[in-house]
């Protein structure tokens, strides 16, 4: 027509260029190749298809890997240009190469391996965070008694609890620990010195050993603060006091005698400065 060029578009030529050579090495399988009756008909398919719309051909993702198959890497290289051109076309912007069915596949099984792979560690973080909170407060042991309904109800105590240190434990299921009564031990989390955390440690496995004892009965009693402030944070921390016996035998009494412990005695609603003799002994 006048006013118009006859000259084809650069990037139609490339795709009929490529449809052209596709189609040729479809043509040198089917005279060539040892195809099976499928493999066969497959491809008759296809050169159908590239013959009757040429450049304007839409082939899948599984027809192009099938080519891939039966023609080798050639006839995957030349679809993919043909695909590419054919995207630019349509996209007007830059061109960019379709994923194929198994590229997609292989980044799918990649971004669940990542998912479940950090399902896993954020588990084993949580189980390595509860193992640690049994080792390090001891394994829990079990008593017997009446059930109390609060962690400040007087008298014996029916559920399992673990040793904190030399002169506190947990019963399980409550928010605050429970504080031996009668005697202090060392401190193994804030010692004044090395030799007080060494002893502490010591005395904390000592009680841990008596509380394996069968005969074994932890029994609330009331603590030593002004009243009305029971299971705040103004007494006693907020945790509830209790004796615990083996044998009959208040743990405390045994610790004092085997020298972890010394005696901590109060009265009414007062306690004194709670001794803390063991580095001054070291001095």
């Amino acid at each position: 027509m006048p006013g118009h060029s006859d000259q084809t578009p650069s990037g139609a030529t490339l795709v009929r260029f490529e449809t052209e050579r596709l189609k040729a090495h479809i043509r040198g399988a089917l005279v060539e190749a040892a195809l099976s009756p499928w493999q066969r008909s497959f491809l008759l398919d296809v050169l159908s298809k590239l013959e009757k719309y040429g450049s304007r051909a839409r082939l899948s993702d599984k027809q192009l890997l099938k080519l891939n198959e039966i023609l080798g890497g050639d006839g995957t290289r030349r679809q993919e240009r043909v695909t590419t051109s054919r995207t630019t076309r349509h996209s007007g912007r830059s061109r960019f190469r379709t994923p194929s069915f198994l590229s997609r596949r292989i980044r799918w099984w990649c971004r669940r391996f990542v998912r479940d792979a950090v399902v896993v560690v954020v588990a084993l973080i949580v189980m390595v965070g509860l193992v640690y909170s049994v080792f390090e407060t001891g394994p829990v042991q079990s008593f017997f008694g009446v059930a109390g309904t609060s962690s400040h109800v007087m008298g014996p105590v029916d559920q399992a609890f673990a040793v904190t240190d030399g002169d506190t434990v947990h019963v399980a299921g409550e928010r605050a620990g429970t504080r031996l009564v009668g005697f202090n031990t060392p401190e193994k989390f804030s010692p004044q010195c090395e030799y007080e955390r060494k002893l502490g440690e010591r005395a904390s496995s000592r009680l841990r050993e008596l509380a394996r004892s069968p005969n074994l009965q932890l029994t609330k009693v009331p603590c030593a603060c002004p009243a009305g402030s029971e299971g705040t944070d103004a007494c006693n921390h907020g945790r509830s006091c209790g004796v615990l016996r083996v044998d009959g035998r208040d743990v405390g009494q045994i610790l004092i005698g085997e020298g972890l412990a010394v005696p901590f005695i109060c009265e009414g609603n007062r306690c004194p400065r709670t001794p803390r003799p063991w580095c001054r002994q070291q001095s």
